[in-house]
Formats: structure tokens, sequence, C-alpha cells
């Protein structure tokens, strides 16, 4: 009897041990702490001189699922929150945890006062072209750290610069899902950095210079200076940022934790048309030493970097 109680109770032991095993991969597990967490959007720089804005209209924030509160349908010229400015979203109270079920839904139809098109880029001599788009949704491919504190701050950034393209006759496209998926960044704000300072053109060596924040070791040369999938180049950058040309001066906003390398680009409007074509990348030295294939960033942590310009190497 003894042997047969024994049995029993390890066959219900496994069994307990089993299911909980199960329960562990049906998907993330979440403290008991609870933050307010807002959520915020952010833009990265586009290339194209002739454009004045590009705005989207966003129907709806999801995360696991679930839409983000006080949120109302809104339509956001992107290129008014560069340079580290944000827009307010809305808010959810979230258990602590890490979230990757991040869903954008955009309206592409009409804007938040019901006028057509909800999508557009619009042209420095006030032209308004309707953004081409295969999906309204975009499922972005990254994830953020709700931290056990009073509010966390998480920074949807939406890079432009990878989501739209021109297609033909200066119209505009939005890229395919899966590009899509990966041009929108997403950071909790407490837990990212930034990278900012002067670059000097010193042999005037372009008429546009964009300098591009890769993960330490992922620049290859070759692939990001063609083209890419939808005929976006640098397509692996986790940030860019335009360099001022009167001061010099760029910043790198909302960076994850991690290691990090820069790399200037020239580019030149050979045809007097606003459009700037890749002109090469350029020999970047800084001033103190810092080496710009290694670059640490923690949390909450500005780098400054001054850095001189030269002749270009492709």
């Amino acid at each position: 009897m003894k042997t047969k109680n024994l049995f029993t109770a390890t066959i219900l032991l496994l069994s307990i041990t089993f299911l909980a095993s199960c329960s562990n991969d049906d998907g993330p597990s979440y403290g008991d702490e609870k933050s307010q967490t807002n959520f915020y959007i952010t833009d990265a720089p586009t290339d194209n001189a002739n454009v004045k804005g590009v705005i989207v209209t966003v129907a709806d924030v999801k995360i696991n699922g679930v839409s983000i509160e006080g949120f109302t349908k809104a339509t956001i010229d992107l290129m008014q929150y560069q340079k580290g400015m944000k827009k307010l979203l809305g808010n959810l109270e979230l258990n602590t945890g890490t979230y990757s079920n991040i869903t954008l839904v955009l309206d592409h139809q009409t804007d938040a006062s019901g006028n057509a098109p909800g999508s557009y880029v619009l042209m420095t001599n006030g032209t308004v072209k309707a953004i081409q788009n295969s999906s309204n949704s975009i499922d972005i491919n990254g994830a953020f750290e709700v931290l056990a504190s009073s509010q966390n701050n998480v920074v949807l950034d939406f890079d432009i610069r990878k989501a739209i393209v021109e297609s033909g006759s200066n119209d505009f496209k939005f890229v395919t899902a899966s590009e899509l998926s990966t041009s929108v960044r997403v950071v909790n704000e407490a837990s990212a950095g930034e990278i900012k300072g002067t670059a000097s053109d010193v042999q005037n060596t372009s008429d546009k210079i964009i300098v591009y924040a890769y993960a330490k070791g992922t620049f290859n040369a070759a692939k990001e200076t063609s083209s890419q999938g939808s005929g976006v180049m640098f397509a692996k950058a986790a940030n860019s940022s335009s360099v001022n040309s009167t001061t010099g001066s760029y910043e790198l906003n909302f960076l994850s934790k991690g290691d990090y390398e820069l790399h200037f680009v020239s580019y030149k409007d050979s045809n007097n048309d606003g459009k700037f074509e890749f002109n090469g990348l350029l020999d970047a030295s800084t001033v103190t030493g810092i080496d710009l294939n290694n670059i640490s960033i923690d949390s909450s942590l500005n780098v400054n970097i001054a850095v001189i310009l030269k002749a270009k190497l492709l």
C-alpha cells in the first residue's frame, strides 16, 4: 500500500511540474508591482529636402492587444517631433516586466477630422501626396521593459527614412510589412541615453551629412551603402541624425543601453532638385581620441563627441 501511495504521489508531483512548465511556456511572466506607463512618439529625420512634413493618422496603439488609455485618433506630423522632441499618445497601468507585443494602428484613409487622406507627405511647394500602403498596422519588432518605479515613459521612434520611400513620379509608399516592423524602435526613456556633439567638415565635402548609429559590429559597408528591400539604404542603423549645416551639431536621441559605432555619410544635391544622393562614407576622427566604433551607452548617459570629417572613404 505504501508503495502504491508513493507511486501516486510521484505521478501527481510530476503532473504539477509539467503543468507549471507549460504555463511558463505560454508567454512572459510579469511582476506584481504596477507602474503608470506613458507612451510617446518621436521621429528620425528624412533625407529629402523637398519634404516639409510627413503626416500619419494613428488610430490605435495596442500593448499585448490592449489599447492604451487616454488615446484618441490623432493626426501627427512626425517631422515636428525630432531631436528629442516627442508627443504623448496615452498611458496604461502595466505590471513590471518586458513587453514585446506592440501594434501601431494607422488610418490611411481619413485623418482625425474625417478628411482624406489620413497618411500623406507634404511637399515644400504645398503639394499633398497620399502615401500608398499595403497594411494599416505595424507590428513593432522590439521590446521594452516596465521598471519598478512610479512612472515609465516609453518612446516609439518612428524612422520615416526607413518606413516611407519614393515610388516613381515623386509619389510615396510605405515599405513592406516586414520592413515596417523594424522601422519603429521602442525604448523606455529611463533606460536610454544619447550621443550628441559637433562634426566639422573641414574639406567641405558635402551638401548634407548624416550620422548613423549602429549597434557595435553590425555595420557592413557593402550592404548598408546599397539599396535594400524597398530601396532603403543604411537599413540596419539604430538611429540617425542630420548634421546641422551651419553649426555642425548633431544628436542621436533615445538610444537603448549598449555599445554603438558611428558612421558619417556624405550626400550631394547634384541636380539642384532638393534630392540628396549618396556621395560616400567620410573619414571621421574625434578631437579627444574616442573610438567611434566602440561607444558605450548606459541608462540616462549622454555622450558628447566632437568629430572632424575629412576625405571620403567610398
